[in-house]
């Protein structure tokens, strides 16, 4: 049975802005995600990208701000009432996008802020009052520090893809987040995987949440069809032009493991005559936002990116997805190809795999509990390496937890952190909360407080570490979440 926008319950305003985007009908995880936030209970969702989740809280939480949403011009009247937590500088300014787009019609402010653009715009705006923040945890607290954002009246916490922050190094930014709000507030977490981190996370601040579960971590999306073409590692680039060309695709998203293979992948790709350019952590904020829309808008043929910086990506009808190089942690496999196929669209998900990546493969069908159809391209079959037997995988999760401890001492500016930032912010202090988790401004360190060097939440953009293996099932969720929460 279909359910409208209407029988949900939103306004009257809310449902024109919903119009003139021209949707008719809620996703699945928007039929369930709305009706509990406007009840004003916590939730935990389970989705990946491309499910419609933004809506699904965004609607809700300018219905529930919109009932006291102030007219005058005086900041006074603009206190940060929701703060929405996201990843990557790409899904920051994507969410805020549907904040403006589903708020036209209500008096409520907005503003984004993220790292890698200049800090002093952001603090004039934050000046002039605002009533919804999307933000990343380093340039946040970036603000937090330098007074420029009270947190204090904060009602409605919204942390987005928070499988990803675990990933970026995030949590302990979001910890400290969290002793600034006011203990009275509404949280919201959405997450595609939901490992023992993300649980003892949740459990730590979530009351009694409602859980909603759309589109299973392991199951990607059906109308997407999977290949594989082994291949020599040496002719991946040439066989992926080729598939370029003789396929005639056009809005092709490749990914690598790193920035300089994605940079080294795309000039390689124009000389082939194929356009294409890269984007990850190393470009400016500029850049990236302009080889996105040249991408959106069809003047390139393919981006190549990372993971971490094709998150936010969202492009209606993406027809391919290509793996150049296979994801270590299977998980972004579903993540990477769940990037086409959407909105009832069709969308084909291509891997080039060579003889040492068998065992990735190999990972990745046990998680989508499926074997991929092993295709050899004519002229670029592989040789002798590739049926020698695979290496077996290695264990991860400690591995995961050193490279954690060995980033930490690394300095602040080995580790892809905010670029143009404050001038103040070379020498900046912890911020110090009260009792009541108010921020009371800046305090000399704790002789046993982490150093700035140390504190490698701040990063927006870097890479997250291939050893980052997520094995936890999200049925596991509701066992552990059916109790009163913290």
């Amino acid at each position: 049975m279909n359910t409208s926008f209407a029988n949900l319950g939103l306004s009257a305003e809310l449902l024109r802005a919903v119009a003139e985007q021209g949707y008719t009908e809620p996703t699945p995880i928007q039929a369930q995600a709305i009706p509990v936030v406007l009840s004003g209970r916590d939730l935990l969702g389970a989705a990946q990208t491309g499910t419609g989740k933004t809506a699904g809280f965004t609607l809700p939480m300018l219905q529930l701000l919109a009932t006291q949403a102030s007219a005058s011009a005086s900041p006074a009247r603009h206190p940060v009432r929701a703060l929405i937590l996201v990843p990557t500088r790409e899904l920051a300014a994507q969410v805020q996008e549907s904040v403006r787009a589903y708020g036209r019609h209500a008096k409520l402010r907005s503003t984004v802020i993220f790292g890698g653009v200049g800090f002093n715009p952001q603090a004039d705006e934050l000046r002039r009052g605002v009533d919804i923040v999307v933000a990343t945890p380093g340039r946040l607290l970036d603000h937090v520090e330098q007074r420029t954002i009270d947190l204090r009246r904060v009602e409605i916490l919204v942390l987005d893809e928070a499988d990803r922050m675990l990933d970026m190094g995030f949590i302990p930014a979001i910890r400290r987040v969290l002793a600034l709000l006011p203990a009275k507030r509404q949280n919201l977490l959405f997450s595609a995987t939901f490992p023992d981190e993300i649980r003892k996370l949740a459990n730590s601040f979530m009351r009694d949440p409602a859980t909603v579960e759309v589109a299973p971590r392991n199951k990607p999306v059906e109308l997407i069809s999977q290949v594989a073409h082994p291949v020599d590692s040496g002719r991946k680039r040439e066989l992926l032009s080729h598939l370029v060309k003789t396929g005639n695709w056009h809005q092709v998203l490749v990914f690598t493991r790193t920035k300089h293979g994605a940079n080294r992948l795309a000039q390689q790709l124009e000389r082939d005559g194929i356009e294409s350019d890269a984007i990850h952590g190393n470009k400016s904020q500029g850049a990236r936002t302009r080889t996105l829309k040249r991408f959106k808008d069809s003047e390139l043929q393919v981006l190549v990116a990372t993971d971490i910086a094709a998150r936010g990506l969202d492009i209606e009808e993406l027809p391919h997805v290509v793996n150049y190089d296979l994801p270590h942690v299977p998980e972004d496999y579903v993540h990477r190809i769940g990037r086409t196929g959407r909105a009832g669209a069709s969308g084909q998900a291509v891997s080039l795999v060579c003889g040492e990546d068998k065992s990735l493969l190999a990972a990745i069908e046990r998680l989508i509990n499926r074997r991929i159809e092993q295709q050899v391209v004519p002229g670029f079959e592989p040789g002798s390496s590739f049926h020698a037997p695979a290496a077996r995988p290695q264990p991860q999760r400690h591995q995961r937890q050193e490279r954690g401890r060995q980033h930490a001492a690394q300095p602040r500016h080995a580790q892809g952190g905010d670029r143009n930032r404050h001038p103040r912010q070379a020498h900046r202090e912890e911020p110090r909360a009260t009792a009541h988790g108010h921020h009371a401004g800046p305090q000399r360190p704790h002789a046993n407080s982490p150093t700035q060097s140390q504190q490698h939440a701040h990063r927006e953009d870097r890479q997250p570490s291939p050893e980052r293996a997520r094995s936890q099932q999200f049925p596991a969720l509701f066992g552990t979440f059916g109790r009163k929460m913290g």
